[in-house]
């Protein structure tokens, strides 16, 4: 058997992904040829160009990209990140033009917590995070090797959170955080800086952000306190500050200069805002959902793109006497729990994250609908063969279904015996669901008749079946509706008979059971778990066939089968999607990309791409390393009853999003 995590195996490619650092302060960047964007996700670094929407991935990263800068003339990114307790952190110099790797710098240990360049690219000035020191590093581009570095702050100050260079000078830059403001000059010849603090009078701030003007005289630093203080660089003093009285709620998280001399304001309530050079509110203001973690000027300044904690990135356009917000990109910011592809259909797919359940239009890659249940948690999803329904189960003992174009609400299954739900399964005939709890419980519920009522509450029929003494992790249907069969962190997986309804089989093994799956010829099942190990299981007996090595390092938390039964997938915390081959059980080809453990995988109906979803909220397509799609089954319609809301699914439908109250 081949290993796994060989190095010489091939890579899936990683053709797109849905997902924006939204936490990185200053995350986003605009390229100064006005074209791309450049921004983190998970690992990955990546530059998308704005007009056409392709995506180049930069990838080198061990670990969550934590800051990423451009250099002034745009021929260089750079990328930082955070690391193990104890280890060093890498921080990578890419070559924009030829999207690879120029240089990997390591001496900060643990995180890097900010990046600059410097105004010709012949340095970079990086901050390292609180296990650091932190300490300040010039590194030399050109040499690719450090000239000198020194720590950022007195004992006596607090921790630094931002680091900016001059606009014309190598020699200068400037850092400032909790309680610290420090001017640097670099001496190379000598090889050292030297800092000068300064001091904020009676003010005591935590600088979050921070922009140098053009000329280098000033700076201006947004504090959590929600005002901006200016800072003369000349005389190395406060030189003002403002707005007095009405200060920014929730604190001023990004800057941004004009060359006008108006100031840009994001902040901690979503709030964006223009000021004058003395602090003066102008009347544009909008509000955007989440906090503003990014301002990227594009040009001048009458459009620039502004990107969120809720992982949005929006394109704002600076004309006349309003600000006007467009949301060009959204995504996940929570880790997502389930996901599905609508029967025969690969142009859809459907999440649930936190509160939310979205629909994406795999072309365009956008967000086409969502449905919110606020104060919930959704933990699994299915679509209805027929399209005619989204099943969901929640962490308030309930079972929703929506329709699938307006995300209205359908019917709701009030009570799944005190528990959450945790999985869910339908069968094939649309009649019936099947659920799991988190306390072991694994019931058949019959689908209620349409009818007219605004009483979303229905009473359905139900069939207990108790076996499982702990969390359902997933539930899986035989191709005839006669079996399914629930895997448990119990350490069992129990094969139903639905006919006679009692238990068929139990698989017990020392291990927290994640996935199961059928092959498609039903004769055998596949389970993971915790154990790291992928088992292989007779159907008609439950005996184990044999076991392979699914992961060196951690769980196995998710699985596909393809529906040929040649290749199944894999992923899980050790953060790589494996590709096998069924029958020899060997690893064929790995996909590196997540950052985070990942949850879910599908094959897409077509077998032309791979999905995978993580718990940092990424979602990664891959593209399956076949010749030709495999033609989609032909869908199976079925009637639907007068005056239902929806027809089938992949009839698309503008951005909805629709809430329903808890």
């Amino acid at each position: 058997m081949a290993e796994p995590t060989a190095f010489d195996l091939d890579s899936l490619e990683l053709q797109t992904m849905i997902g924006f650092g939204g936490s990185l302060m200053a995350g986003l960047r605009c390229h100064p040829d006005r074209h791309h964007l450049v921004y983190g996700v998970g690992s990955t670094v990546v530059v998308e160009n704005i007009d056409t929407g392709k995506q180049d991935f930069l990838v080198a990263h061990t670990n969550t990209v934590s800051c990423v800068t451009i250099s002034k003339s745009g021929r260089f990114i750079a990328s930082g990140q955070i690391t193990y307790s104890g280890f060093k952190a890498e921080i990578v110099i890419w070559d924009f033009e030829l999207r690879e790797m120029y240089a990997k710098l390591q001496i900060h240990r643990n995180s890097i917590q900010a990046l600059d360049f410097t105004f010709d690219d012949r340095y970079l000035m990086s901050l390292g995070g609180q296990d650091d020191g932190p300490c300040v590093i010039v590194w030399n581009v050109t040499a690719k090797d450090a000239i000198c570095g020194s720590q950022a702050q007195k004992k006596s100050d607090g921790l630094p959170y931002v680091i900016a260079c001059a606009n014309n000078s190598n020699d200068m830059f400037v850092t400032a955080g909790r309680g610290t403001v420090r001017v640097w000059h670099l001496d190379v010849e000598d090889r050292k800086v030297e800092p000068t603090d300064i001091r904020l009078r009676k003010f005591v701030r935590v600088s979050r952000c921070i922009a140098i003007d053009e000329t280098d005289t000033y700076f201006y630093l947004g504090t959590t306190t929600g005002d901006i203080i200016k800072v003369s660089i000349p005389s190395c003093k406060m030189a003002g500050h403002g707005p007095d009285k009405d200060r920014f709620m929730c604190g001023i998280s990004s800057i941004a200069l004009l060359k006008n001399g108006e100031i840009i304001v994001g902040c901690g309530d979503g709030t964006i805002a223009m000021l004058t050079h003395d602090f003066r509110r102008t009347g544009r203001e909008t509000t955007i959902e989440g906090m503003v973690s990014s301002i990227a000027l594009r040009g001048i300044g009458t459009q620039f793109y502004v990107g969120t904690a809720a992982s949005n990135i929006y394109s704002i356009t600076n004309l006349g006497t309003v600000l006007t917000p467009k949301l060009i990109k959204t995504s996940h910011y929570e880790a997502i729990n389930g996901l599905d592809f609508p029967y025969a259909c690969s142009e859809l797919i459907a999440t649930c994250s936190m509160q939310e359940i979205r629909l994406w239009y795999i072309k365009t890659k956008q967000e086409v609908m969502r449905i919110v249940v606020p104060n919930h948690t959704c933990n699994a999803i299915s679509i209805m063969k027929d399209g005619k329904s989204i099943v969901s189960g929640w962490s308030d003992c309930r079972i929703r279904a929506f329709y699938p174009e307006s995300g209205k609400p359908m019917y709701l299954m009030a009570s799944a015996y005190g528990a959450e739900v945790t999985a869910i399964a339908t069968f094939s005939n649309c009649q019936k669901i099947v659920s799991g709890s988190d306390l072991g419980h694994v019931v058949v519920w019959n689908v209620p008749e349409w009818r007219a009522t605004n009483d979303l509450n229905y009473a359905s029929k139900h069939l207990l079946l108790k076996e499982h003494k702990a969390r359902v992790t997933c539930i899986k249907m035989s191709n005839d509706d006669n079996e399914c069969v629930s895997a448990s962190i119990d350490g069992s997986c129990v094969v139903w008979d639905l006919i006679n309804k009692h238990r068929r089989h139990m698989l017990r093994v020392n291990t927290l059971f994640q996935n199961v799956c059928y092959h498609p010829l039903q004769h055998q099942m596949l389970t993971t778990g915790t154990d790291r190990k992928v088992a292989f299981w007779e159907t008609y007996d439950a005996s184990k066939i044999r076991e392979l090595e699914g992961s060196l390092s951690g769980s196995v938390n998710a699985m596909d089968i393809s529906r040929d039964g040649e290749y199944f997938v894999t992923g899980g915390d050790d953060k790589l999607l494996k590709l096998w081959k069924y029958e020899e059980g060997e690893v064929t080809h790995i996909g590196r990309g997540h950052s985070a453990p990942i949850k879910v995988i599908c094959i897409s109906p077509n077998e032309s791409f791979i999905v995978s979803v993580s718990s940092d909220g990424a979602i990664l397509f891959w593209k399956f390393p076949s010749s030709e799609p495999v033609p989609e089954p032909d869908h199976e319609m079925q009637s639907v009853k007068p005056g239902a809301e929806d027809e089938m699914i992949p009839a698309l439908s503008p951005s909805k999003e629709t809430k329903e109250a808890a």
